[in-house]
């Protein structure tokens, strides 16, 4: 669960060159650009993340320039987005512990770094309405089962890194376009968006895709070949009218990161997904590099990391970091995996 609102531990404090009245604070692995002198190390405070949407209340009326947001989905708030102070990269928004002030703590004695306070102040998470991407008409929720593609920026939980120690790994680029999830379960096929299953119809470039390529045959060559029956392909779908298209593809395409084992119900790893993909015909996430052991140590050298362009000449989204055959994660209770936004591309979206 994302911790849209969150007491943390403010862990630096740095000044900005040129800047007389604000400084940069250090959160988690996030960068926050704040007033000077309002924090100082090892402080409380509650951070919120990039995409939280804050209510319309008083104590957050300073964010209406720029901030204020209202649609018939979302109603009205305040969004919390990437921005640039005097060249400095600012991610989410942290304020004082005096904002939980007249609420009891989560253990009813004192607020502890981690505690989620989502709920209490009121904010949720910015939704984007499905039909507005095109994704098709909704028949039913994502089938139960299979996770959802959502991955964790490396900022968000550091200690992913030290559970990345000593293990192989890959780096694939992050497409820019939406995810697609297509499925084959005793002989059903489905096409899902990032939250629904999508009907079988003209509305849906998903499903036009599936039948052009004829990819429901595609899927079951590949499982075939691997020794499966069931299987779920997770991958980004890219094109005209989709984000933009940075990647300026003239038709649509997609291009798997997950593949599951539906019988065993666990993710499989890059040697299994690159022959599946390989006998079926499909296009991979570009694998920008692999070893065995990662040699980027902190946030900001993933962040540089992160950097890079498409073959378009736009900027990359950023990079996704995966064991080469799946490993549990304490953190994340589930497969180890973590994603690096390129702050160039995260500027280009203000």
């Amino acid at each position: 669960m994302r911790k849209l609102a969150s007491v943390q531990t403010i862990w630096d404090v740095q000044s900005i060159e040129g800047a007389d009245r604000i400084e940069v604070v250090s959160v988690l692995g996030w960068k926050c650009v704040t007033k000077k002198g309002v924090f100082k190390k090892y402080d409380l405070c509650v951070y919120f993340e990039v995409d939280a949407f804050l209510p319309v209340k008083p104590e957050f009326e300073f964010l209406r320039d720029g901030c204020y947001r209202c649609n018939e989905l979302n109603g009205e708030g305040f969004l919390m987005k990437t921005r640039n102070f005097r060249g400095q990269v600012s991610q989410g928004l942290v304020l004082p512990l005096s904002i939980l002030d007249g609420i009891e703590p989560l253990d009813g004695h004192a607020w502890k770094t981690g505690d989620i306070v989502s709920e209490q102040l009121g904010v949720k998470k910015w939704e984007v309405a499905e039909i507005a991407t095109g994704s098709g008409r909704v028949i039913g929720d994502f089938p139960h089962g299979i996770p959802k593609t959502d991955e964790i920026r490396v900022q968000a939980e550091p200690g992913l890194i030290d559970e990345f120690k000593g293990v192989p790994y890959y780096i694939s680029t992050k497409m820019d376009g939406t995810s697609v999830t297509m499925y084959l379960i005793d002989g059903d096929f489905g096409v899902c968006s990032r939250n629904y299953e999508i009907a079988d119809d003209e509305t849906s470039p998903a499903w036009k895709f599936v039948h052009k390529h004829n990819v429901i045959e595609k899927i079951k060559k590949g499982a075939e070949a691997i020794g499966l029956k069931n299987v779920a392909v997770q991958g980004e779908f890219c094109g005209e009218g989709i984000q933009k298209n940075p990647l300026k593809l003239v038709t649509a395409e997609w291009y798997v990161f997950t593949l599951r084992d539906m019988d065993q119900g666990k993710r499989l790893g890059l040697k299994t997904m690159q022959a599946f993909c390989d006998v079926a015909g499909l296009n991979m996430v570009p694998v920008e590099e692999t070893g065995d052991n990662l040699p980027y140590k902190t946030v900001d050298e993933f962040i540089e990391r992160a950097k890079g362009k498409y073959a378009s000449g736009n900027h990359k989204e950023g990079i996704v970091i995966r064991p080469i055959e799946p490993v549990y994660s304490k953190i994340l209770e589930g497969p180890l995996s973590m994603k690096v936004i390129n702050n160039d591309y995260l500027l280009k979206q203000k």
